[in-house]
């Protein structure tokens, strides 16, 4: 699993974890009232934005059909390319034949309507993909940027791997139905946390209700936007293939949560899915402290030091969200890096995750750093580790998760 923490992917290797199970006393006033959350959704994730921790999920590593979620990605290659100055809101791409066959009126899907043959401003064509799902001006958007549609999802599928995002591949920059433009709950989590933070300016646009254009007046598709319960984005998606789904976040008390509901049957349950699932997400988790400041977590194997082990704490205490509990749950907890450690390390390094899981797989991870300094080990040292790597099978024995 790759951590929404914003850092490098780990392994998890057989660290001396301090706590193997922790036993968290909540106070009074976390008492469990909620319950677990059950979900229509075939798949879906809840994640805490400061955090990453994953408050809720099911199903979200499963590669499936994003519909017009997808043009979320569409979205982050032409925000890059505004911010890298390649092109500004006021250029204007053409509405090609192929646009507008394809995406635009005669294809029968959502469109801008753009006439053909005709100029629109990037930031006309944003707001129709945003809030009507135009198609055609998706297409513009490609063709405007790359040449051919073609090119332009592999500008997508480029881009999914730069912030992170291993599975996704596009074919197209629309949704439209592709057996090869797959992407998982996980995914469109992180690509939407990406947008929130990389984009600021831009991001505003996904709460904007409605876009007057020509003779036409655009209504944002997105059902959490008029419910009063802090949603301010992203991006609804339909295909008879892959359902209906949602990609949706809320923002209350200052704290921000992303939840994506993917394979339902209709508007109605994708809504009141997507509802549910934010609502429970606030009500029904919290940050929880698991070790003080300077308490050592664990111990991390090291390679080629003075010494074989090194004891790692947090940056001040450690702190989880994770959903409230009845008293005393029982939660698994692992140390994740890359490993071993390869000597010297300084005091401050971070080096690994704190990875806590709870009983219905809700996933949070809080940083972990060296305490001390662990100086270059002597020869001797260094080939007693390469020995015991050879023979105790250490890199080859890591557990991989994706």
């Amino acid at each position: 699993m790759r951590g929404f923490s914003g850092h490098r992917p780990y392994a998890v290797v057989a660290a001396m974890l301090a706590v193997a199970i922790l036993a968290v006393c909540l106070p009074a006033s976390h008492a469990f009232a909620q319950g677990e959350l059950s979900t229509k959704a075939k798949n879906a994730i809840l994640v805490d934005v400061e955090s990453g921790a994953v408050v809720y999920q099911q199903a979200a590593d499963e590669l499936v059909y994003p519909a017009s979620m997808s043009k979320l990605m569409t979205l982050a290659v032409l925000f890059k390319a505004i911010k890298d100055g390649k092109v500004k809101l006021e250029d204007e791409f053409l509405m090609s034949e192929n646009a507008w066959r394809t995406g635009g009126a005669p294809s029968g899907t959502s469109a801008m309507f753009v006439p053909i043959n005709t100029k629109a401003r990037i930031d006309e064509l944003i707001q129709g993909i945003v809030v009507q799902s135009g198609n055609d001006a998706c297409i513009a958007v490609a063709e405007g940027l790359a040449g051919t549609e073609a090119k332009f999802a592999e500008m997508m599928t480029a881009e999914a791997r730069r912030i992170g995002l291993p599975k996704a591949t596009f074919v197209n920059s629309t949704g439209l139905h592709n057996d090869g433009q797959k992407m998982t709950a996980r995914e469109l989590a992180t690509l939407a946390m990406f947008l929130i933070r990389e984009y600021p300016e831009q991001y505003k646009v996904f709460g904007q209700r409605e876009f007057p254009y020509r003779k036409h007046k655009f209504y944002n598709r997105n059902p959490l936007l008029s419910l009063d319960m802090g949603v301010d984005g992203l991006k609804t998606g339909h295909t008879s293939e892959a359902g209906y789904g949602l990609v949706a976040s809320a923002v209350r008390d200052g704290r921000r949560l992303v939840g994506v509901v993917m394979g339902l049957a209709n508007e109605k349950d994708r809504r009141d899915e997507a509802k549910k699932m934010i609502d429970w997400g606030f009500n029904s988790s919290s940050r929880f402290k698991l070790f003080d400041a300077g308490e050592e977590v664990g111990r991390a194997r090291v390679w080629g030091g003075e010494r074989f082990y090194v004891p790692l704490t947090g940056k001040g205490d450690v702190m989880v969200v994770l959903p409230r509990f009845p008293p005393n749950p029982k939660l698994r907890a692992e140390i994740v890096y890359q490993g071993p450690l390869k000597a010297p390390l300084k005091k401050g390094d971070q080096v690994a995750m704190l990875r806590v899981t709870t009983p219905n797989r809700a996933v949070s991870e809080a940083p972990l750093y060296v305490a001390e300094d662990v100086e270059t080990g002597g020869i001797l040292r260094r080939g007693v580790d390469t020995l015991a790597v050879m023979t105790t099978r250490w890199v080859s024995g890591l557990i991989h998760r994706e």
